[in-house]
């Protein structure tokens, strides 16, 4: 199966286009440094996903997948506390981090 029709790809997509959607209104001090990690830690979970399908040795990218992925919850964390990121967007986006994180760590499991 290609790494695009994966339903884990779809989402991980989606969180990227959010993560760029919700940036683009930082303040200035953060939108060239939160804001670019954010972006870049978003982009790095699409790129895992591409390797783990791609690889034999998928639990070790699928690992990778998920320290990334629970930095980027860090960072909207800290955007929520620092009043950059509103609780409407917050939900968006920790409902796709759940949904993706249940669909790795799944397909991890099942690679064991």
């Amino acid at each position: 199966m290609l790494h695009t029709e994966l339903p884990v790809y779809r989402d991980t997509y989606q969180l990227i286009v959010k993560v760029f959607e919700y940036t683009k209104d930082f303040s200035k001090e953060y939108k060239y440094t939160l804001g670019q990690d954010m972006k870049r830690d978003a982009l790095q979970l699409i790129r895992s996903i591409y390797r783990a399908n791609k690889h034999q040795n998928r639990v070790e990218h699928l690992e990778i997948f998920l320290d990334e992925l629970e930095l980027l919850k860090l960072e909207i964390r800290l955007c929520v506390d620092m009043k950059l990121l509103p609780i409407k967007k917050q939900a968006v986006l920790s409902e796709l981090l759940e949904r993706i994180s249940k669909q790795v760590i799944g397909w991890r499991n099942s690679s064991r």
